[in-house]
């Protein structure tokens, strides 16, 4: 992308280890990139799909997975933002809820449309921010 003459092709971060910041005109931060971000399917063992700052999928029981950062986070304060699929019931599965334990993982509970059973998806897509 060019902004008059100069042409921008890298955008880093002065700290090593720590996203870019993005600021507003009042020099008020706005926000940050995606610190980590995983697909995979659910089977047993989960297989990653693709992944950016994610080491491992790890099946703990039906529908329960932890997924630990290849670079820990300064503190377990971040988000986690989720969406599973499972084509075996032909929607999105509903029950969703990813827990910060740590600054290095957390974990998935994912359940059937009803929200009654825990279920393995087929795909799941989870992202982190902080």
């Amino acid at each position: 992308m060019a902004y008059g003459s100069a042409l921008v092709d890298t955008i880093q971060s002065s700290t090593a280890g720590t996203p870019p910041l993005f600021y507003d005109g009042n020099s008020t931060q706005v926000g940050t990139l995606c610190r980590a971000w995983v697909n995979f399917n659910g089977s047993t063992p989960p297989v990653i799909r693709s992944s950016f700052n994610v080491s491992s999928v790890t099946r703990v029981s039906a529908g329960i997975f932890t997924i630990t950062l290849s670079s820990a986070l300064a503190d377990a304060n971040y988000a986690v933002l989720t969406n599973c699929w499972s084509p075996a019931s032909s929607a999105l599965i509903s029950g969703l809820n990813a827990i910060p334990s740590s600054a290095s993982s957390f974990q998935l509970s994912v359940t059937n449309t009803a929200g009654t059973t825990n279920a393995d998806p087929s795909e799941a897509n989870v992202s982190v921010f902080r």
